[in-house]
């Protein structure tokens, strides 16, 4: 088990921390100091993974700081939609990279820069590209409106080894369904760092909140473990 951000030096290491924590935090704020704060928020909360979505002002940025200065938290780059922008997101720092959809010039350009990429997809004919160009996850987005955790699990059945990300609309109630159909891990936004909060600056209210996200990941991990003894068992 990898436990620190900072003792990643390969994409493959990369992938496998994101794997074990199973949230990755998307940021969207409307300004770098709204960034920060969430940021922050969620790795208080016990969630050492941050993407800081390109929407944000200032973003590239934003994104240097806190590689800079957030020792143990793995930060990345979200709504990367060219291979410049990804190519300046790495150059910042970021240490994986999310797409909105599936660009194939710039799952290529994280592939050059040895830097995991998630690509976002929706139809199995968007998953399979995607993954045949190299994408190291699949992010689906967005997932709730086309099925959430029913779809994951029948994306699941064509596609057994891709690693798939649902995203868009994943909530606390949801969380341990899309873990319990194979996801490998959550994408999670509004849901988790709450508009409101931000402005309010409610670090609180965003901690809880990471918290119990991680424990419904961990809930529902521990229980198909159990569900697989039990079936060897039998």
């Amino acid at each position: 088990m990898i436990t620190r951000a900072d003792h990643l030096s390969t994409k493959s290491q990369v992938g496998v921390f994101i794997e074990e924590i199973g949230i990755v935090p998307v940021v969207r704020a409307s300004s770098p100091d709204e960034a920060r704060f969430a940021a922050e928020a969620v790795w208080q909360g016990g969630i050492p993974i941050v993407e800081i979505t390109m929407t944000v002002p200032g973003a590239i940025e934003v994104i240097s700081e806190l590689v800079r200065t957030t020792q143990g938290v793995l930060v990345g780059a979200g709504t990367v939609t060219s291979a410049e922008a990804a190519h300046r997101s790495i150059e910042a720092g970021a240490k994986f990279l999310v797409t909105p959809g599936f660009d194939a010039k710039t799952v290529e350009m994280a592939a050059v820069k040895g830097t995991l990429i998630m690509a976002g997809t929706l139809t199995p004919t968007e998953v399979l590209s995607a993954w045949k160009a190299g994408a190291d996850f699949i992010k689906v987005f967005p997932c709730s409106h086309v099925g959430g955790a029913s779809y994951i699990k029948a994306l699941k059945g064509p596609f057994p080894d891709v690693k798939l990300v649902p995203t868009g609309g994943v909530n606390l109630d949801t969380a341990a369904d899309y873990i319990a159909a194979g996801a490998a891990a959550l994408g999670v936004g509004g849901e988790l760092i709450l508009k409101d909060a931000i402005q309010a600056r409610k670090a609180d209210l965003i901690k809880e909140l990471a918290k119990k996200f991680l424990e419904r990941v961990a809930n529902a991990r521990t229980q198909m473990i159990a569900k697989r003894q039990a079936t060897v068992r039998a």
